[in-house]
């Protein structure tokens, strides 16, 4: 069992809890619970495979990830109780998502030629699909929509694989942890000090 594969089961496992504590928080049943959680979890992966046209889809070939996200489910209906900052405990297992499947998707893009600017789409379609179905099921504006650095994060922690993976030999486990730790730190510095992108004025579109 490889590092990478390790780590793609720890992300579907962060992206689930991620899912199922929105949908808690929604008071959805059990079965839409797991629903939420199933999408969040290997949504975009799912869609990435459909565009490259990769089978058998991610899921689909491995009960793993299956297994993966009940016990998700299983853990967050659990320990939903003894989570002080609901808010937070969310954020925190969707980042981890984030950048997990950020390189994952890289990667898999990689693996079937593609172009790396098409490879790079495809990892951030990889790592925020699954939360723009989350929140587009539960009611919410994806963040993917708002003003926060959510898919930026991801192409810059894509970028920074793509140059390391280019002009050095460092091997490709250490870039896949340097690269997605950069989304991390970037999503997490962004949220804490209130980072945004630059804002498109309205009186650029109005007329004097």
């Amino acid at each position: 069992m490889s590092v990478i594969y390790i780590l793609d089961i720890l992300g579907t496992f962060a992206f689930a809890i991620s899912g199922a504590l929105v949908a808690l928080d929604k008071k959805l049943d059990i079965f839409g619970v797991i629903i939420i959680a199933f999408v969040t979890a290997v949504g975009g992966g799912m869609l990435r495979d459909i565009l490259i046209n990769a089978h058998p889809i991610n899921w689909i070939g491995d009960l793993n990830y299956l297994y993966t996200i009940f016990t998700a489910v299983l853990f967050t209906f659990l320990f939903k109780s003894k989570i002080a900052h609901l808010s937070k405990t969310m954020f925190l297992f969707d980042t981890i998502g984030l950048g997990v499947f950020t390189l994952l998707g890289l990667e898999k893009g990689l693996s079937y030629n593609l172009h790396p600017i098409i490879a790079l789409i495809m990892g951030m379609t990889s790592a925020v699909f699954g939360g723009v179905l989350r929140d587009v099921l539960t009611n919410k504006v994806p963040l993917i929509f708002e003003k926060e650095i959510y898919a930026s994060a991801c192409l810059a922690g894509g970028i920074i694989y793509l140059l390391i993976n280019q002009f050095t030999a460092i091997p490709e486990n250490i870039n896949f942890i340097v690269s997605s730790s950069v989304v991390i730190i970037i999503r997490a510095v962004a949220v804490k000090f209130n980072l945004e992108l630059p804002k498109i004025q309205d009186d650029l579109f109005t007329k004097s």
